[in-house]
């Protein structure tokens, strides 16, 4: 099971849980499986994916590959259609499936549109805080932190949203709701030593734009608190069901959080700035 949990870019803790349940569940799932469409709740699992991969191949921008069927696949699905003129209703059924095998299996780009777009935006970002919507989630024991940091980022011209819902699926709704523009999620590891640095990264995508987030905070974090920070891609639900860059800190142990609570929040707010000035290769203006 914990190979599995590693594999899958969940927290490795050997329990067949919710997260690691529903994941095993998604990935018995190939695509023309099952009619794929735009459900409430949204459909999940490695067909999904394997739609977006190959939708997002070939141009057509389903979001980030994260398995999860929501508006922006629908979209992608039916502009596909669209194009191969069949039948427009965003639905993936044996003669979409079909087509878009038959379509991707000769077409396929190099690069997922999806990764285009997101360093396009980037491009067009200021290279500054000021106006920067940040969403900071912490559910319990880093509150310290949260309020200093919200404290050193608002300084900075930056708005911040604090959500503090101790579901990780409900934060990823809350920021998707604000529309904030990057989130950090906050976590304590009570008696573990050390920090963790997330980013999302699933099936055939990762984001940059989080990935270079997660290394900015990591070499602050080193150079001001710790020295034992590692940079991971994972695909925890809070990074996966978020629409914007995201990187979720795990640090610990507590007294060691608490004794250095305004250091940590001042490498964050630091690494937040030299992320605004970062293009995607990591190098400034």
């Amino acid at each position: 099971m914990e190979s599995f949990q590693r594999q899958r870019g969940l927290r490795i803790d050997g329990v067949v849980g919710s997260s690691t349940w529903g994941t095993l569940i998604e990935a018995g799932l190939r695509l023309g499986d099952r009619l794929l469409y735009r459900a409430h709740p949204m459909l999940r699992g490695d067909d999904v994916a394997e739609l977006q991969s190959r939708l997002c191949s070939l141009g057509f921008d389903t979001g980030r590959v994260d398995g999860i069927f929501g508006d922006a696949t629908s979209q992608a699905l039916a502009e596909f259609q669209r194009n191969v003129q069949l039948p427009v209703d965003g639905t993936a059924g044996k003669a979409s499936v079909d087509e878009l095998l038959r379509v991707s299996a000769r077409h396929q780009t190099l690069a997922l549109v999806t990764n285009v777009r997101e360093a396009e935006e980037r491009r067009s970002q200021p290279p500054t805080l000021k106006g920067r919507h940040i969403g900071i989630g912490e559910s319990g024991g880093l509150g310290t932190v949260a309020g200093a940091l919200n404290r050193q980022l608002a300084a900075a011209g930056a708005r911040v949203t604090l959500l503090s819902h101790p579901d990780e699926s409900a934060q990823a709704a809350e920021a998707n709701l604000a529309d904030v523009d990057v989130y950090l999620g906050l976590r304590l590891l009570p008696v573990t030593t050390g920090c963790t640095i997330s980013y999302y990264s699933g099936y055939t995508y990762e984001s940059e734009a989080g990935k270079l987030l997660a290394h900015k905070a990591a070499i602050h974090v080193n150079q001001i608190v710790l020295e034992t920070s590692v940079v991971q891609g994972m695909s925890l639900s809070v990074l996966r069901e978020t629409r914007m860059p995201a990187i979720v800190v795990e640090v610990g142990p507590i007294d060691l959080v608490v004794e250095r609570s305004t250091q940590l929040a001042e490498a964050l707010a630091s690494a937040f700035a030299s992320w605004a000035d970062a293009r995607l290769d990591g190098s400034t203006d």
